[in-house]
Parts: structure tokens; sequence; C-alpha cells
């Protein structure tokens, strides 16, 4: 019966988050009705230098994030090496894409898959979250008053947002005094002064890129926007990032935040703003998943036969063309005069004369007695000297004539 009551919440959950999405993407194409041109002028116009530099800096923000996990990971008793974390982080990326909480889910998943016996307990895993949380919400709080003027808050509103976040990070540390182990295990990073300087340094690095990368997209677009403006965003897209949006999830923080200064500009920002992260997570969701590869006892193997047999296939090239080179003039001249004595033996002299409009006859034949031997009583001619050689008949003690011969 249980099992049954999760399997309805999930489908539940799967159901609330598809029409959110589909909700959200209506609602930004009807504002956008009769704006198409303006919203095709803002999406082309981006040079590509600034959507390069854009999807660098997503890359940066996701390293920076994972670094800060793998400080509070460690601080809680993990073993993890650094690249089996990095590849698990990269991995949740792709779980982030449909909601926050599930990239959270498949990133501690893969962790614990890949790692099982020198990372924390999926509890404990679960407390290492928060002190990365903790970081993100306290320097959106010190800067959301960068949210009272485009959302018409109230002045205190910020005063209140710090209170909250205060008290909740009193209340935590209370539960984890109280003997809450996986939670005092999460927040261990928490009590040492090198743990929150590394996990505070990191956090504002990643969030520093964020807000770089949404200020250049901005002016990209031709939107006149501030650095609060840019920061204004940030917090909006991660606060709508909590509720079912989907993709849409950039354009309805722009609109949100710069749609008086024009709808369609805000839109192509936010589509820019959402198409360079996802570019971005997925070049770090693709070298975690080349790095879980190559880590395997296959690749690797398959690889160095493949590099081997490059490299034994250069090596019998090179020495071939190297000993054709060594050859020299040597064998040249040894291949003429082969062919030249091919071309004697084959009678291929009057050939070449007649070819060259020389008239030479051949030699007579005598059909009287047998001629002498070669050295009786005349004198020696040499083969390069006589016009035509009769070769078609063997040479033997007793020459005869031809036309004696039956």
């Amino acid at each position: 019966m249980l099992a049954g009551v999760r399997h309805r919440r999930g489908n539940h959950r799967r159901t609330v988050a598809v029409v959110g999405s589909v909700a959200a993407t209506l609602v930004l194409v009807v504002l956008l009705v009769g704006r198409w041109d303006e919203l095709e002028v803002g999406l082309t116009g981006a040079p590509l230098a600034v959507v390069v530099a854009a999807v660098s800096l997503q890359v940066l923000a996701l390293v920076s994030r994972s670094e800060a996990w793998h400080v509070c990971v460690r601080a809680c008793g993990g073993t993890v090496s650094r690249r089996a974390l990095y590849q698990a982080s990269s991995m949740g990326f792709v779980g982030g894409l449909l909601h926050t909480q599930l990239g959270t889910a498949a990133r501690i998943a893969a962790l614990r898959r890949s790692a099982p016996q020198e990372s924390p307990r999926v509890p404990a895993l679960i407390g290492a979250e928060l002190p990365i949380l903790i970081v993100e919400g306290g320097l959106a709080a010190l800067t959301s008053f960068t949210l009272v003027g485009p959302l018409g808050l109230p002045w205190w509103a910020p005063v209140l947002c710090l209170a909250a976040l205060a008290a909740a990070s009193a209340a935590l540390r209370a539960v984890a005094s109280a003997g809450v182990r996986w939670l005092h295990s999460g927040l261990a990073v928490m009590r040492t002064f090198d743990g929150r300087a590394r996990l505070v340094g990191f956090v504002l690095v990643a969030v520093l890129a964020q807000v770089v990368r949404n200020w250049l997209l901005l002016h990209a677009v031709g939107v006149d926007a501030s650095l609060f403006d840019a920061i204004a965003v940030l917090i909006a897209v991660v606060t709508l990032g909590q509720l079912p949006f989907g993709l849409s999830v950039g354009a309805a923080a722009s609109v949100l935040i710069l749609g008086p200064q024009g709808v369609a500009a805000a839109a192509a920002a936010g589509v820019l703003l959402t198409a360079t992260g996802t570019v971005g997570g997925l070049l770090f969701a693709a070298w975690g998943a080349l790095d879980i590869a190559m880590c395997t006892s296959r690749v690797p193997a398959f690889v160095r036969r493949a590099v081997d047999g490059l490299v034994h296939v250069w090596e019998l090239a090179h020495s071939q063309w190297t000993a054709l080179l060594a050859l020299g003039e040597g064998a040249r001249r040894a291949v003429e005069r082969s062919c030249f004595d091919a071309f004697g033996h084959l009678q291929a002299g009057p050939l070449l004369a007649t070819a060259s409009g020389a008239r030479l006859s051949p030699a007579p034949r005598h059909a009287g007695p047998p001629m002498p031997g070669p050295r009786a009583g005349r004198p020696y001619r040499s083969r390069a000297n006589a016009q035509f050689i009769d070769t078609r008949w063997p040479r033997t003690g007793r020459q005869g004539s031809p036309g004696s011969r039956l």
C-alpha cells in the first residue's frame, strides 16, 4: 500500500512539472505575440564571442560549485577523489535540466554508485548540500535589495530575508547539536575557519560567473542593464527554478525583471541565458561521461591497441621510404642498365630507328655453306657494333645457316 502511495505521488509530481512547464511556455508565447521580429533580432544579434564567453562562464560556475561540494563531502568524512566527485556532479546536471531537486538526487546517486566505499551515506550527502545552500541563500539575501525596484517590493523586504536566513541557520545548528547524526556530519564544514573560507570562496566564484554571464547577454541583445539588474535576474532564475517552469525559466525571469524595458529583448536575453547555460552544462556532462568511459578497463586497452597499431604502420611506412631513398645513384644506374639490356634482347634497335626516321636494312642472310666460328680467320665484332643479330636460333658448338635447319 505504501509503495502504491509513493508511486501515485511520483506520478503527480511529474504531471505537475509537465503542466507547469507547458503553462509557462504558453504565457510567454502570448506575451510575445506580435513581437517575433524583435525576438529574432535579439537572438541573432548577439556576437559569437559573447556567446562563447557565456558558455565558458557557465562551465566555470559548474566547476566552482562542484569544488564547493567536494569541500563539504570531504569535511563530513568522505575520502572520495575529486575526479569521481566531478564525474557525479556532471551527471547531476542532466537531471537538473528537468528540476533542481532531481539534479541533486541524480548527483548523490551517481556518487554513491561510483564510489560506495569512499563516499558518505545518502543522509550525510544530503546534509552536505545544506552548507552550499546556506551560503547561496546568504548572498541572495544580501543582494535582495536589487528586487525592490523591478518588483515593487517594500524597503524592508531585504531585512526580512536576512532575518529569515539567520533563523533558519540557527535552527539547523540547534537540530544538529541535538544529536541528528546526518545533519551534524553534513554541517561539519561550517565548524572550521578553513572550511568556511574555502566554501564561501568557491560559491562566490560560481555566483560571480553567473552574474557576469547575465550582464554580457543582456547587453548583447540591446538591454541597457546594470550589474544590479543582472543580480536580480540571477535571483529570479534561482527562485523560479524551484517551480516547474522547465527550460522557460530563463525567459520568464528576464521578462519578470526587465519586462518594462522591452518584453521581446528581455525574452531574447532569457532564451540566450537558457541556451548558453544548457550548452555549458552539456559540455560538462559530456566530459564526465567520457571520463567515466575512459576509466573502465576495456576502453584504455582498446585505445592503447589502436595507438600501437598506428605507430607500427607509421614506422613501417617510414622504414620503406628510407630504404627507397637509400638506393641512391647506383640503384638507378642498375635499373637503367637492366632496361637497356632488355631492349637489346628484344631487338628494339630497328623499331627505335624506324620511329626516328632512319632506314636501316637488316644484315643479309647467307644460305651457303656453314659460317666459320667467330674467331676462325675473321676479326671479332662486338654485339654493340652489329646492326642486326639473328637470335632466333640457339648457339651451339657448330652453328649452321638458318636456312639449313629443319
